[in-house]
């Protein structure tokens, strides 16, 4: 049934109407009206938009996965770069520069221990610099994390107004610790899994493909290069010596380093899968484990979600759907 244009008019008339007079409650449902007025009739566009969203989300994950199953070190350069760079652009829109400030901090300090992590030859306390700092990150970003969560749930209990403290107010102060956390604790893991690979490979003890370039003696650890001075069974003044099912003797401290803060699972020397539940036998470290698994989930929605909601507004516009 089509509109008149009399009630088309007195329709657009209504729409113009000057809200300023009405009070925030008043004029929120208006708007409301208005949406509904504007988008009537428009249901099947609005089911082909839903189909379009729904195909490309399932077809992008395909070309991702395969991507990164086929290319891996490619796959994960420019999600790198996507993480780094795609907040920003939404930092610098929005104004929000207390985020952007960190993020200069952040982005400084890692570009110098990258540069070290990258030089030929490595510098003998590069490791322990590279492994200190990125760990260091990740439990920042871990506690940030847990704070903002515990905010948030806290609100939704209703337990802010103990201490006075409006709902909105509480709920973004938990979002953005929130946010914080898994966006700095995402990006940290993909910088040191990539200096990690460098190190390595620098040292000659790893190869990402194929076998590595120097044979290891006992007395050396393969993440760092550097002396084994503590036998496995004694107890270390400074650090511990850790040895893996594979009989494969590191620092303990490389060797977490390797494993949680550069995402590797397996010996960084014959490439035998790390059993982390026995290296984590402590059950107040083994939340470590499950947040970093935690963190490269939400990768694909802080990288490639905005490129492929992008990649559907684009479709939308060439089709002349709104």
């Amino acid at each position: 049934m089509k509109e008149s244009p009399k009630g088309l008019r007195g329709l657009k008339g209504w729409l113009q109407v000057d809200l300023s007079h009405l009070s925030p409650e008043e004029r929120w449902r208006v708007e409301h009206a208005r949406m509904h007025a504007k988008h009537r009739g428009h249901e099947a566009m609005h089911a082909e938009m839903v189909l379009i969203l729904i195909a490309t989300l399932v077809v992008a994950q395909l070309l991702l996965v395969q991507w990164k199953q086929r290319h891996p070190r490619s796959y994960n350069m420019v999600t790198l770069f996507q993480m780094w760079v795609v907040p920003l652009y939404f930092t610098i829109k929005l104004y929000w520069w207390r985020f952007l400030v960190i993020w200069v901090l952040f982005s400084a300090v890692t570009a110098f221990v990258t540069f070290r992590a990258t030089r030929k030859p490595l510098v003998q306390t590069t490791p322990r610099l590279v492994y200190k700092w990125f760990l260091l990150i990740y439990k920042i970003s871990y506690a940030t994390g847990i704070v903002g969560y515990m905010a948030v749930m806290f609100t939704l209990f209703g337990l802010n107004l103990l201490f006075r403290i409006k709902p909105e107010d509480a709920m973004d102060f938990g979002i953005s610790l929130l946010f914080y956390g898994l966006y700095y604790g995402v990006l940290e893991r993909d910088f040191a899994e990539m200096c990690a690979d460098y190190m390595a490979s620098t040292i000659g003890f790893y190869s990402a493909s194929g076998m590595p370039t120097k044979h290891l003696s006992d007395s050396v650890c393969a993440v760092c290069g550097q002396q084994i001075l503590v036998d496995v069974n004694e107890e270390g003044i400074i650090e511990n010596t850790y040895r893996l099912s594979c009989n494969h003797v590191f620092h303990e401290f490389c060797i977490r380093g390797w494993c949680i803060v550069g995402k590797k699972q397996t010996c960084p020397y014959c490439k035998e899968k790390v059993d982390l539940k026995r290296m984590f036998s402590n059950p107040w470290e083994r939340p470590h484990v499950m947040y970093g698994q935690l963190l490269d989930w939400l990768r694909y929605l802080v990288a490639w979600q905005p490129v492929i909601i992008g990649l559907v507004q684009g479709i939308n516009y060439i089709l002349g759907l709104e």
